[in-house]
């Protein structure tokens, strides 16, 4: 800010900051972006946690829920697909994080807990005998980490993901 005693046009005229104003006002823009990230990573956080929560303890399996999948897989098959993606839960629900999912042991599906665990034994007990087939991979890799699981159900020639 000038002094007293040097000219300033830009305070003079009153239509700008000066550059140390501007400064202080980007400061607070940083300040107030950095806030608004950070609450939205708390409330990603939170919701992660309810679905946690949500899926941790096995559900009621309804016709509802079964219309429902033969629905998807129908539509699935209808545009030429021969896997779908029918479950996505963060790896904490896997007592070993994931990792056996990620190595693709063939004994990963006693790492899954909760409702994760429940669709592995719906598919093991009616969709396996049925020619349905059952893989999972990390789909999200937050910070180069294993962050979410997906489970694929398919059917037909297998195809990569």
């Amino acid at each position: 800010m000038a002094t007293k005693d040097e000219h300033d046009p830009v305070a003079e005229n009153g239509f700008f900051m000066s550059a140390k104003e501007l400064r202080e006002y980007a400061d607070k823009i940083d300040s107030a972006r950095a806030s608004a990230a950070f609450e939205g990573m708390k409330r990603a956080e939170d919701a992660r946690k309810k679905l946690m929560e949500r899926l941790s303890e096995p559900v009621q399996i309804t016709d509802q829920m079964r219309a429902n999948l033969k629905h998807l897989v129908t539509k699935a098959a209808e545009e030429g697909r021969t896997e779908l993606k029918v479950m996505q839960f963060p790896v904490e629900l896997c007592t070993d994080m994931g990792r056996a999912i990620n190595n693709n042991e063939p004994d990963w599906p006693e790492t899954l807990t909760g409702v994760p665990r429940q669709a592995f034994e719906v598919w093991r007990d009616r969709l396996k005998p049925a020619g349905y087939r059952l893989s999972a991979m990390i789909v999200e890799w937050p910070h180069g980490m294993p962050g979410d699981v997906g489970l694929f159900l398919g059917w037909g020639e297998k195809r990569a993901h």
